[in-house]
């Protein structure tokens, strides 16, 4: 039995890049991980961005994602907009429940990523719910005015949650680009219909 049919070649798949976006110490990279290999690890000590990639079935589609895991250095350090934008395919945008300038970061940090790319918001550490400083209510409102999807999530306890979280964001993704193809279609064609043969054709004068 060969593998012909079996084996997809890497070019059938379908390529999008994620830009993971929050405060220092939200859990971005801990997110990513679970996400990944479905393990959790506590601490990283990272202090430049660092790039995943991973092949995942999506709704029965594969998929090479590749995340870009952002580490700004600071409270008040931001993200270059125009270069993530036109980087990245979709944007998951990260805070901690347990710490208000987290939250109020990515409400600025939003404020410079003005564009199409789809978004996703997530709030995690909801395991330390007793240390919780911003409400879920907050994190809705919040996601309303950006007009995205909202998912409060643990990256220690949660598994199938976090991996929601990228599947959700990656079928968002996948249904702009069919859009925006079909929008591209669309304008190649300029509207214009096909000639069709009408019943009265076959009785016009021959040449």
């Amino acid at each position: 039995m060969t593998t012909r049919g079996i084996r997809r070649k890497k070019s059938t798949l379908t390529e999008l890049k994620i830009a993971v976006i929050g405060a220092p110490s939200v859990g971005k990279s801990a997110l990513i991980v679970r996400f990944l290999t479905k393990r959790y690890i506590g601490e990283y000590d990272h202090q430049t961005e660092n790039r995943y990639k991973h092949e995942a079935m999506v709704d029965g589609e594969p998929v090479l994602f590749e995340i870009l895991d952002t580490c700004p250095k600071a409270d008040d350090e931001y993200p270059n907009a125009a270069e993530l934008v036109q980087w990245a395919d979709g944007l998951l945008l990260v805070y901690s429940i347990t710490d208000r300038k987290s939250f109020n970061y990515i409400r600025r940090a939003k404020s410079d990523l003005q564009s199409d790319t789809p978004v996703q918001l997530c709030a995690n550490k909801v395991d330390m719910v007793h240390l919780r400083q911003v409400s879920r209510d907050e994190g809705e409102i919040l996601a309303k005015d950006f007009e995205c999807k909202f998912s409060e999530v643990s990256a220690a306890d949660h598994v199938d949650q976090v991996a929601d979280v990228f599947n959700e964001l990656c079928k968002e993704v996948l249904a702009s680009k069919r859009k925006s193809k079909q929008s591209l279609l669309e304008r190649m064609l300029g509207g214009a219909r096909p000639y069709s043969r009408g019943k009265s054709d076959s009785n016009l004068p021959k040449d």
